[in-house]
This record gives structure tokens, C-alpha cells and sequence, in this order.
């Protein structure tokens, strides 16, 4: 049984499950996810795309539906009894599912930690009760589990495999039908409504002041499989009535060419910031949330970046514009620079090298099939 939350999840477990056929081993499974998971034959218990909220405020608003759709899974759990719990991220719902197939002596894997090395670490316990073993994607994660004696694995990050492009930038740019002698940014809004809705407005003020002084900018908006087309032209049609408005492309294929047709990208705080890293394409970042929930988390979160490439970096690299911060003028001064000054961009692009040298050689979904293969038997 798999347990995905999110659109990346989602990915990442049917990765897992494609890499454990690729092994041989013959699988039924069934559980929550969505389209990923359902094209590699899950059975599709619960469509996670109707769970998408962010934030504690937005989880207290639904916890009505959260608790009918956990109660489906435990019926789900007892009744069928899997060989092997495999929850992927979403750690608030599915640590509640772990323990109810702790109760019916059923092993839990644990693919992709929350950051508890960033906030509540006080999780660690009580994750160690619940689960039998957890699949890390960065090193320094490993020592956290291990001072708690929580079996762990270092599997490596499935974006170092995902997040490529089979095109040059020309060949991108071409793709899209855009003119490559013209500059090109990549918005990046995140793959949840909610995040689609605080982000994108403030991108596309951001937009409109980088259009008003650099000639001929173009933009791109990946639109998330989470996401529909009329979801995110409602949100840009406004935009379109603005004196300084440019055009602006949605794109459904790959966000992974849109990255790479991109000469630098205004990326929401996520595994995306990661993903743009791997495609060597400069940022800056950005975030909004609910106000009550931004003031609980900076209160809760002890790290100084929340961008996961900062994070990985140990460092920043790229300028985050969180919150209050996330200002339309002060996010387009600085991808002015990014497209402008061609040192700075320089020294960031070598700076995401690094990033993409400690993200490790690739194989996380081989290697969490492996210890899928191992748990079951």
C-alpha cells in the first residue's frame, strides 16, 4: 500500500513502484496517490489532489475531510493487510496511518523525511514508534535517525534522475515558439492551489515591472498536474488589462523544458527550487502563506533559508523573498540583475554546480525499490 499526499509524492512513489517491476518483483498495490501512481496500475483509493492545503490555518479548516479520508485508509489497511506501508512525505496525515498499521503488525517505510532538522524535532520519537525503517534523500539527514536509533537509508534524491531536460535552452526556446534572441523568465508558482493563488499575483506584478524596462522579456507558466489551465488563466486574466502587461505563455508539457528554455526563473519556496537547481537555470525565490501560519512557523522554524537549494548549498546562493518580502518591485530588480549583469549570474550558476554535485549521482527510486524488496520479504 502506498500513501502519497502531494503531486510530488505522488511522482516519486510511482518511480519506486516502476523501478520495483523493473526488478522483478510483481506487485499489487493500492492506496492514495494520483495520476502518476494510478498510470503505473495502483489502485486509486483516494486522489491526493483533493487534500491539497498548506499551511496549519488551511489543515484546522479541513480536518473534517482529512479524518473521513485517513478513516477510508485505515478500513483499507485492515481489511486487505499489505505486505508493506510505503508513506511518502505528507508527514501530519501519514504518521497517523503508520500507527494504526503498527497496531496491525504491517512495516512501515518511510520514503522522503519531513524536515525535522528544521522544525518540531521533537517529531524524531515519536516518527521511531510508528515506522520501521526511513529512506532519506540528503546525507546530513542520516545522523538525525541514527542518534534516535530509527533504522534509516540513505537513497539518494530522485530529482538527481527526474529533473532533465532532453533539449539545449535554443532548442527549448524553439520548442515553445520563442525568440531566442529575446530574454526569457520562467514563473514558477508552485503545483497547489492555494499556492497558486498567493504566489502567482505577486509573479505577475513582478513580471510586469521586469517587462516595463526589459525589452521583449518573455514568460513562462508551467501549468502543475495538480493544476487546471482555468485555474491559472483566472488568476492571470487580470493581468492581461494592465498597461504594462506582456505575454505571457501557460505550458502543460514538461516544467522540466520550461526550466531549461528559461534564462532564470522566479521559483515558490519547494522541491521546484531544487528541480531548477538540477537545470542549472538561475532564481530567485518566493514565498506567501496564510498570515496566521507564517507567524506560527517563524516562531517553529530554526534554520536561516527555507529554500531547499540554500539548504543543500549551506548557504545562500539565491535571494529569498519570503512573505512581506515577496514585493513585486524588489523580486523584479533582482531578476533584472539575474538577466543582466552576466557575472552575478556567473557565480550563481557555478554555485548551483556545487549544489548539483552534493545532490549525489542519481538512483533513489532503484534504490528505494530495493529496500521495498527487502522490508516485504
Amino acid at each position: 500500500m502506498f500513501s502519497a499526499g502531494e503531486a510530488s509524492g505522488d511522482m516519486h512513489a510511482a518511480h519506486a513502484l516502476s523501478a520495483l517491476r523493473e526488478q522483478g518483483v510483481n506487485v499489487n498495490s493500492f492506496g492514495m496517490g494520483a495520476n502518476k501512481l494510478s498510470e503505473q496500475g495502483m489502485e486509486l483509493l483516494l486522489d491526493c489532489r483533493e487534500l491539497a492545503v498548506i499551511g496549519i490555518v488551511d489543515v484546522l479548516i479541513n480536518y473534517p475531510k482529512f479524518l473521513k479520508r485517513l478513516k477510508l485508509l485505515r478500513e483499507a489497511l485492515e481489511a486487505r493487510k499489505p505486505d508493506l506501508l510505503v508513506i511518502v512525505d505528507y508527514p501530519d496525515f501519514n504518521l497517523k496511518l503508520a500507527a494504526t498499521a503498527k497496531t496491525l503488525n504491517i512495516p512501515v517505510l518511510f520514503y522522503i523525511s519531513p524536515q525535522v532538522w528544521a522544525w518540531r524535532k521533537k517529531r524524531v520519537t515519536m516518527i521511531g514508534q510508528r515506522i520501521s525503517h526511513m529512506a532519506v534523500l540528503f546525507p546530513f539527514e542520516v545522523e538525525v535517525y541514527q542518534k534516535a536509533n530509527i533504522p534509516v537509508s540513505y537513497v539518494g534524491h530522485p530529482l538527481v534522475d527526474d529533473a532533465k531536460s532532453s533539449f539545449t535552452q535554443t532548442e527549448a526556446q524553439l520548442h515553445f515558439n520563442l525568440d531566442v534572441d529575446k530574454p526569457t523568465v520562467a514563473l514558477l508558482p508552485g503545483s497547489r492551489i492555494g499556492e497558486l493563488k498567493r504566489n502567482l499575483p505577486v509573479m505577475l506584478e513582478a513580471a510586469n515591472v521586469v517587462a516595463s524596462s526589459v525589452l521583449n522579456c518573455q514568460f513562462l507558466i508551467p501549468i502543475a498536474p495538480t493544476l487546471t489551465r482555468a485555474e491559472v488563466e483566472s488568476i492571470c486574466e487580470p493581468f492581461k488589462q494592465l498597461e504594462t502587461a506582456t505575454p505571457i505563455q501557460l505550458v502543460e508539457s514538461s516544467a522540466y523544458d520550461v526550466m531549461r528554455a528559461a534564462d532564470c526563473a522566479l521559483c515558490a519556496s519547494g522541491t521546484a527550487t531544487l528541480e531548477t537547481a538540477m537545470l542549472g537555470t538561475p532564481m530567485a525565490i518566493m514565498y506567501r502563506i496564510n498570515k496566521l501560519n507564517y507567524f506560527i512557523m517563524k516562531r517553529l522554524i530554526q534554520i536561516d533559508n527555507i529554500g531547499l537549494v540554500n539548504i543543500v548549498a549551506g548557504k545562500r546562493i539565491v535571494q529569498e523573498f519570503i512573505q512581506d518580502a515577496a514585493e513585486p518591485q524588489a523580486m523584479a530588480v533582482e531578476l533584472m540583475r539575474l538577466l543582466q549583469d552576466a557575472s552575478y549570474t556567473a557565480t550563481m550558476c557555478k554555485e548551483l554546480e556545487e549544489v548539483q554535485r552534493k545532490m549525489g549521482s542519481g538512483g533513489a527510486s532503484k534504490n528505494v525499490a530495493t529496500l521495498i524488496a527487502q522490508l516485504v520479504k
